[in-house]
């Protein structure tokens, strides 16, 4: 076993090389294909990664057990799900570590690495290590190190799990043989994995080969004709993604027999990449950090472009809007400055899901999340005055909301939604008869 070293000058247990050689990293879902291939990636470099899947109420329970019950939602999910993993007495808690992100923004996101650690404290666990995953050098540990082949491909992962998902979205909702959609899911993560691992799959060429092809076979998956209820899903990125923390959501509106449309994350990295140049541009700051930046904000145009160009050779799909238009929708709406959490990329989430034809939305409000609230809930009328088409219901989440209240909330935004739909489908006949029998009624 590992001899347990300690940082001299903070007192953390650090993970060490050799704890790298047999510990199992336990870290928490939020997307699905995307932490998948992620997972995989981590694998690859020597780690032993574990991906967390629990669901069920005793998730929140053993968050509620540990954190303070006035802590941010998601902070109480992650966090009672990697505690709930240690008591489930799967691990040799003897050789496990725990994985967790940490931005070093103004959100409390970084500050659950500190929340967890007093949480293990409490319940018996203080001798397991945690590490913090992050790329501003906040914690470091000599047994894991977040290194230039590990972001490349990781950014594999993002731009590959958002063509997946948005494809996957939009062909499950219609397709005539009912799994074949995921069956290319997890074909292509498959395929997708074995090509990151042997250092493929990561240039611009390969990337745009890769991402053609995986819309091609999408394409080619027969699909109805029917028109469907559009919704698309908005808010603080652990509730938008993971269905821990929204109920499920994405299944509840499949059951309704609507088409679903989650922004995909890379929008959300450029926005925190964009975040660093507009500081600059209002505050003043180092040329030098403007162009390192900016160089990166331009990798991820380039990403972008790809990603968009493949999907706009099939006309069957809607892509995404470019991150410049999405950004564009906001000005004079909410300034650029707003960016604590989601930011003004919330609002403009909103308008650009409005503007692609998913004017129904769900705006997922975690319980203690302030900024998401203000860009969220705070900005639904304000844009309905610019699209008077958006329909937006916003659901809080949080350990003490019952799913039924949660769901007959979307139920209702979803029977304003179909009669919308009706409309555009009657003939102008039909829709003077139907007001003639009002009229008569």
């Amino acid at each position: 076993m590992a001899k347990l070293k300690y940082d001299k000058k903070t007192g953390r247990l650090l993970f060490t090389k050799e704890m790298k050689k047999e510990y199992t990293l336990l870290f928490p879902m939020m997307a699905p294909i995307h932490f998948t291939i992620l997972k995989n990636v981590f694998t690859h470099f020597g780690y032993r990664a574990e991906l967390l899947t629990t669901q069920g109420p005793e998730i929140a329970q053993t968050g509620l057990k540990y954190v303070h019950n006035d802590t941010c939602y998601p902070a109480i999910l992650v966090i009672g799900q990697l505690i709930n993993a240690l008591q489930s007495g799967k691990y040799d808690l003897n050789k496990v570590a725990l994985m967790i992100t940490q931005t070093g923004g103004g959100c409390r996101a970084s500050n659950y690495i500190h929340l967890l650690r007093k949480a293990l404290k409490k319940a018996g666990f203080e001798k397991i290590p945690v590490i913090s995953v992050n790329l501003s050098g906040m914690e470091k540990n000599s047994g894991f190190k977040i290194t230039l082949p590990i972001i490349r491909r990781a950014v594999g992962a993002v731009v590959y799990g958002d063509l997946l998902m948005l494809l996957h979205n939009q062909v499950k909702a219609y397709e005539l043989e009912p799994g074949r959609s995921q069956k290319l899911v997890d074909k292509w993560t498959d395929i997708l994995t074995k090509q990151l691992n042997a250092g493929k799959g990561c240039s611009r060429k390969q990337l745009g080969e890769n991402l053609n092809d995986i819309a091609a076979d999408f394409a080619a998956v027969p699909l109805s004709k029917e028109k469907k209820v559009k919704v698309g899903v908005v808010g603080e990125i652990y509730v938008k993604y993971a269905s821990l923390g929204n109920n499920n959501l994405e299944h509840f509106l499949e059951t309704q027999d609507c088409e679903v449309n989650v922004p995909g994350i890379l929008a959300f990295a450029m926005f925190k990449v964009d975040n660093r140049l507009e500081d600059i541009k209002l505050y003043g700051g180092s040329r030098i950090k403007y162009f390192i930046v900016n160089l990166l904000m331009k990798y991820c145009t380039s990403m972008e472009n790809l990603l968009i160009d493949a999907v706009k050779k099939y006309p069957q799909f809607t892509p995404p809007g470019r991150y410049s238009h999405t950004k564009s929708l906001v000005k004079g709406v909410i300034g650029y400055g707003d960016k604590m959490g989601e930011g003004w990329l919330l609002t403009a989430e909103m308008l650009e899901l409005a503007e692609l034809g998913y004017e129904n939305i769900v705006c997922t409000q975690p319980f203690g999340c302030l900024p998401n609230h203000i860009c969220g809930k705070g900005m639904i009328r304000r844009i309905k005055e610019v699209n008077p088409k958006a329909n937006i219901v916003a659901i809080d989440y949080d350990a003490g909301a019952t799913r039924v209240n949660q769901e007959n909330r979307i139920k209702l935004m979803l029977s304003v939604a179909r009669e919308n739909l009706q409309k555009e489908q009657d003939t102008p006949q039909e829709a003077t008869e139907k007001q003639a029998d009002l009229v008569g009624a």
